[in-house]
Parts: C-alpha cells; sequence; structure tokens
C-alpha cells in the first residue's frame, strides 16, 4: 500500500486574511474547489485517487471552517475569493494548475479565470453554475424569496437566527433536511458525508455566509464563457434538483470545444454519488492531446 503525504499550512492572503489548506501526494498541481458552505470532505474520493498521481490542493475558503473572517466584511465576495486562489497558487509557487470546481466552486473559478486567466492549466465543472442559482430552484422561486426574507430577519434579530442556526444540528431530522437542502442523493451519497456537510454548514459564521451568498446570486459570468481558452469539461448529474442539468448544458454550449459528462442519478454531488464514474471521465480528460496555452506554448502536463 502506497502512504499519500499529506501536508497542511496556513498562508495570509492578500488582505491579511489567514487561510487553511492541504497538500496530498505529489505531481501536477490539482487545486480543488468545493460549494459554498461545504468542506473538504466533499472531496475524499477526488484526493484519494488524485493524489497517486497529481499534488492535490485543498482548502477552505474565507470564513469557512478553518480559514479566518476577514477583518473587513466587505471582502466577502467572489473578488477577494479569486485573490485567495491567486495567493494560494503564490504561496505554494504554482505558476499554473488544473482546477477542479463542485456547485459555487464553478463560479468562483469563472471570476477566477477572468482575472488570472494565466494560472489556468484546465478546468473540470461539477454541478456548476455562473448565474444566480436561486431563481428557478426547485421550478419556482421559492428559495430566493426564503434568503431575502433570512437576510432580513438577520438584519433584525441577528443573535436569535445565530443561534437558531446552530442549534438546527441537534434535531434528528437535519440530516435529511440537510440532504435535501444540499441536492444530494441519498441511495447514493454515505449519511456520513451528509452528517459532516451539516455540521459543517451550521458552524459557519451566519453573518459571512449570507454575504458571501449575496455575492454568489448577483454574480453572472456568462460574459466570461466564450473567453475561455484552456480545456474544460462540464460534469451534470441527470438528478440534480437544485442546479438542473440545464444550467450544465448552459456552460458546455457557450465554452468553446468543451466535453460533457451527463451522471446518471447523480445528484447536486456527483463526485459523491457516483466517484468512480466522476474520476474516470477526469482521467481520461487529463490523458487528451492539449492545445496550444494562452502564452503559446504546449500545455501538456
Amino acid at each position: 500500500m502506497t502512504l499519500i503525504e499529506k501536508k497542511t499550512g496556513y498562508f495570509k492572503s492578500f488582505d491579511g486574511t489567514k487561510i487553511y489548506y492541504e497538500t496530498h501526494g505529489s505531481g501536477p498541481p490539482l487545486i480543488l474547489n468545493y460549494g459554498i458552505g461545504c468542506l473538504m470532505n466533499h472531496w475524499h474520493p477526488q484526493v484519494k485517487h488524485f493524489s497517486k498521481k497529481f499534488t492535490v490542493i485543498t482548502y477552505d475558503y474565507r470564513a469557512h471552517h478553518l480559514s479566518e473572517v476577514p477583518e473587513d466584511l466587505n471582502r466577502l465576495d467572489l473578488d477577494s475569493m479569486a485573490q485567495d486562489i491567486k495567493a494560494l497558487c503564490h504561496e505554494l509557487q504554482i505558476e499554473k494548475a488544473h482546477f477542479c470546481g463542485h456547485s459555487f466552486g464553478v463560479q468562483l473559478l469563472v471570476r477566477t479565470y477572468d482575472m488570472y486567466p494565466e494560472l489556468f492549466e484546465d478546468m473540470v465543472f461539477i454541478n456548476g453554475f455562473i448565474q444566480n442559482p436561486l431563481a428557478g430552484m426547485f421550478g419556482n422561486d421559492m428559495a430566493l424569496s426564503f434568503f431575502h426574507l433570512f437576510k432580513s430577519g438577520f438584519g433584525l434579530l441577528p443573535e436569535t437566527l445565530t443561534q437558531l442556526w446552530k442549534l438546527a444540528i441537534q434535531n434528528p431530522l437535519a440530516v435529511h433536511l440537510s440532504a435535501l437542502a444540499g441536492g444530494f442523493n441519498i441511495k447514493l451519497t454515505s449519511l456520513k458525508d451528509i452528517e459532516i456537510y451539516a455540521k459543517g454548514v451550521s458552524s459557519l459564521d451566519l453573518n459571512a455566509f449570507i454575504r458571501i451568498f449575496e455575492s454568489m446570486i448577483n454574480y453572472d459570468g456568462h460574459s466570461v464563457l466564450e473567453r475561455i481558452k484552456v480545456p474544460t469539461l462540464v460534469i451534470a448529474g441527470a438528478s440534480d434538483s437544485v442546479t438542473p442539468v440545464k444550467h450544465q448544458q448552459s456552460l458546455h454550449h457557450q465554452i468553446k470545444d468543451s466535453s460533457f459528462l451527463l451522471v446518471p442519478y447523480g445528484s447536486h454531488c456527483s463526485q459523491l454519488d457516483m466517484p468512480d464514474l466522476v474520476n474516470l471521465k477526469m482521467d481520461q480528460f487529463y490523458m487528451l492531446p492539449r492545445k496550444r496555452s494562452l502564452t503559446g506554448e504546449s500545455s501538456n502536463s
């Protein structure tokens, strides 16, 4: 059995916010970006698989888990998080990396590509979107209305809602409600993974979470897609109720020469539902001949 080396560390981003990261294995860098409110645990099948031939890098977004909440709360936005990725690459002396994003992580990568295209070798998008995902979620606008109502309530009763937010996980139904809200397929995804997700979400600073969430719903990355010049793989879940297949189809159609995979029975977390299929498709994607990169040099890794 081969022992995969794991390293952990912190770095200070552009505004002094401390960001936590982990590296696994050795080889070309592969940076994994999870969904809003999620955890590194959402990548455990990919970390285990790809760390045998890549340096797999996971990290916590600002205001998530082991990373700090910035002193300036106005820095809880996509642009600041994109600058965190730039700072992460600088910390690890990475000139160019493979990037993979899930859900909100896709939107973040699109914004980061817009700001720092020179960092990208290629991209894999899993169950992603690039504009407000609440509009039309579950076939109506109730999710968007609920967010605005929740935000207004927090402005009036921040301590009360924060306490309810943290106590919610103690409800026996919390895991199953989290499965519904997070778009998991409970027939395919381990309940342990869902439980970890629920506890992770409840541990977040609620004010910070609301600010990042608002930045997410206000961003529209459509104008960036036609300018993406690196190989891109788009993965969708056939049973994703949070960001339905139409979101991923839109990405695929607008990104020139992108590849597409529809995961049968896949939920909003296809990389957990069917990790072997997702990993295999990613393996095949990384083995494809590469076109010329933005610098004019071969982008084979």
